[in-house]
């Protein structure tokens, strides 16, 4: 399988081509023959244009890559090597929605054929590839695993945004349905990966790799937040208090925040809904999850608290939440945290703008209800900073005084106006 690749006898296809598949599939199509397969059509024509939907990638990213991209079931049966890179979401219940990986599957079922290999990269709980997916394969394709084809998991480890840590930079974890499978997937992955790969002993450890990197940041950011919440109450300056703890070497340089996107937020509701199926309840990680889950009305209270203090009328009252984006520099809005504090705060019947220099006003609408401001008012009684943009980083005491009222509050929940913004009451996490 590997030497047909390289000698471009065979293809590899990318299923999904979001933040993760697109970079996958272009840093492959360097090197070998690709075909990049998405459902939605008009994602397929923008990649034939050599434009990233998820405007991650410049179009010079496309350049010298041997690559087809199509939502074309036949084209996809050229393909011996298929990457899953599709979403895998919660419901609204914090429920873990496999249908797109499921779907990824009966679509794979449909064109494998003997000898081809699957490999997932889809965050998953441990367990999920064998038990939920390869079944559907096997009974749409009629083969069964190991005699008949191979199947492996190596979870993604894109980070939106990141332009230092990339696919060639980071470690990748492989693992294999066998010792055959397990060098061969780790022999494709180093046809792209320069910094190397790690091959897990089985594709459930490398399951559980994934999911608990996220875990781990979510918690420890849990962390911060409650410990922001209980400083809040000593009149403390949490960002003061870490940054002299960090002083210490061994101190972990987490911050307090508002935890949203698709991997850190969701990734620990995998692996609490496979424990408490495995008979046992979560206690930790799902302390950690409520935290963070509650941090958006923590925010709207004590912005709402200060209204009401120096306004009184709260349904005259205008807040600005600048940033709407899951987290800083780019553009993408699933999951995001911010939607849940504009939603508290029109739920104390507060007068709501929405900025974002990234994020896209009908995207916003569809998907949460709401746009961006056409323009910005002068008469702000709270401007919210909730993600730290680049752009925001140069703003001054003069700029939110031209925006709000004298006895405004500046609520800058990453602290990037720390000991800057003198004019107008300060708070943050």
């Amino acid at each position: 399988m590997y030497q047909d690749l390289l000698d471009k006898k065979k293809k590899l296809a990318v299923i999904g081509l979001g933040y993760v598949g697109l970079p996958i599939a272009l840093e492959f199509a360097k090197q070998i023959k690709v075909i990049g397969f998405d459902i939605n059509a008009d994602r397929v024509k923008m990649m034939q244009n050599k434009i990233d939907p998820s405007q991650e990638l410049e179009s010079s990213a496309f350049d010298g890559c041997d690559i087809e991209f199509t939502n074309d079931l036949e084209k996809l049966r050229e393909a011996n090597f298929y990457i899953v890179a599709v979403p895998t979401p919660v419901d609204g219940n914090n429920i873990p929605d496999l249908i797109p990986v499921q779907r990824a599957s009966e679509t794979i079922g449909k064109v494998l054929k003997k000898g081809d290999y699957v490999v997932y990269e889809s965050t998953v709980y441990p367990g999920c590839t064998e038990e939920d997916c390869v079944p559907i394969i096997e009974k749409l394709s009629g083969l069964k695993m190991v005699t008949d084809y191979k199947i492996g998991y190596s979870p993604e480890r894109i980070n939106p945004g990141d332009k230092e840590h990339t696919i060639t930079s980071i470690v990748k974890v492989v693992s294999g349905c066998c010792d055959e499978s397990l060098d061969t997937i780790a022999k494709v992955y180093e046809l792209v990966v320069k910094a190397g790969v790690h091959k897990a002993s089985s594709i459930k450890v490398a399951e559980a790799a994934k999911i608990i990197e996220n875990t781990q940041r979510d918690l420890n950011i849990a962390l911060m937040n409650e410990l922001s919440i209980i400083f809040d109450r000593m009149n403390i300056n949490t960002f003061e208090v870490l940054e002299a703890a960090g002083t210490k070497w061994n101190f972990l340089k987490f911050q307090p925040g508002l935890v949203g996107g698709h991997c850190i937020g969701v990734d620990p509701y995998y692996l609490t809904y496979k424990s408490k199926k495995l008979g046992y309840d979560s206690q930790v990680i799902l302390a950690g999850r409520n935290i963070n889950d509650g941090m958006a009305g923590y925010v709207a209270k004590k912005v709402l608290q200060h209204i009401i203090q120096h306004n009184g009328n709260v349904k005259d009252a205008k807040v600005l939440v600048m940033g709407a984006t899951f987290k800083e520099n780019v553009s993408d809005i699933r999951n995001s945290k911010v939607a849940d504090v504009v939603k508290e705060l029109k739920s104390f019947s507060l007068n709501v703008d929405v900025a974002d220099p990234h994020a896209d006003s009908e995207e916003l609408q569809h998907e949460y209800g709401f746009g961006l401001a056409d323009d910005l008012s002068s008469d702000y009684d709270a401007v919210i900073v909730t993600v730290p943009h680049n752009n925001y980083k140069t703003l001054d005491d003069a700029y939110f005084a031209s925006i709000t009222k004298p006895k405004a509050l500046v609520a800058d929940l990453k602290g990037i106006y720390r000991n800057k913004v003198n004019s107008r009451a300060y708070w943050s996490l």
